[in-house]
């Protein structure tokens, strides 16, 4: 099975310092003070991060995800898998800037089959939402 071979790719710009847009995304009280309801992480190389969401969007979707993960090194990157029925490689980088930090997302290893083309779009869309709400979140301590 082949795998595409463009990655999804975000960015965006926070007006705050590393450690906390890094510990938003890290730690299960930042995950959960802006994206999900009673996450756990275990921060370290062979660690799990389990994301768990209730009642979420529109659609008030209750779900769940397992993710194993690869590497940390704080405040600089974060890396994790996620889809686990086909593994695919999300790493996270923390850029101190002037003013604030750069998060840049990428993700890999999406199949090059129907499937894979829709878990693929639906996450490109998904994570340009999920980086404007930690945004929203470290910037204005707002919750969706």
């Amino acid at each position: 099975m082949s795998e595409f071979d463009t990655p999804i790719i975000h960015k965006t710009f926070i007006k705050a310092k590393r450690e906390k847009v890094f510990n938003a995304i890290t730690t299960s009280e930042g995950l959960d003070g802006w994206f999900t309801r009673g996450t756990s992480v275990d921060l370290k190389p062979g660690g799990i991060m389990h994301l768990k969401w209730v009642n979420w969007g529109v659609d008030k979707i209750t779900t769940e995800a397992v993710c194993p993960i690869i590497d940390v090194i704080i405040p600089e990157k974060f890396s994790f898998k996620w889809w686990e029925d086909h593994y695919t490689t999300v790493e996270i980088f923390f850029e101190e800037v002037e003013g604030g930090t750069i998060v840049m997302l990428k993700e890999t290893g999406y199949q090059d089959t129907k499937e894979g083309r829709r878990r693929c779009l639906e996450c490109a869309v998904g994570w340009g939402e999920a980086l404007t709400l930690l945004k929203f979140f470290v910037e204005y301590n707002i919750r969706y």
